[in-house]
């Protein structure tokens, strides 16, 4: 099962406790989506490739753009988490991250979304620095803009806290 945390109409901005910011070269990524052997689309979830295949489609373009905008998502993901983190140790490092564990979606509109696999989303709780006994009263969201325009693709992702009573 599959957690999303929160769109922003859920829980407003409440507390930040990280920004992300990723940029993406499109022809380098493009160049690492082609390289023979490569895992990079594995770092994908089905409905992620899924959903930039329907993209490039639509738009009558390439997916290499709409992969890697939400590559560029995963990446700020990580920054915004890490960064929440404060000097709590991170339980993840760059090659043990479940790239394909935290996918960037659009909704039915095109608004993106983050959303954690159930593993991944118990262990971002379990990380972060919560003030004692509010872990159940704590909900966090993500916040991220997509942006690809000629060379490049971008993210910004933000993470914040909202108590509930």
């Amino acid at each position: 099962m599959r957690g999303i945390l929160g769109p922003m109409n859920d829980a407003g901005f409440g507390q930040v406790l990280g920004l992300g910011h990723d940029l993406v070269d499109l022809k380098e990524f493009g160049r690492q989506l082609a390289m023979p052997g490569t895992r990079m689309t594995s770092l994908f979830s089905p409905r992620e490739r899924r959903q930039a295949e329907q993209r490039a489609l639509l738009k009558h373009d390439d997916i290499t753009a709409h992969l890697a905008v939400r590559w560029a998502g995963k990446e700020s993901v990580l920054k915004a988490w890490s960064q929440a983190l404060g000097s709590e140790p991170s339980p993840y490092d760059l090659d043990d991250f479940p790239w394909s564990g935290v996918e960037i979606l659009d909704d039915g509109r095109g608004r993106p979304s983050v959303n954690l696999e159930s593993s991944v989303e118990a262990r971002l709780y379990h990380s972060l620095p919560l003030p004692g006994g509010q872990v159940d009263r704590v909900q966090l969201c993500w916040h991220i803009a997509l942006s690809h325009d000629g060379p490049v693709a971008s993210a910004v992702v933000v993470l914040c806290r909202c108590i509930c009573n």
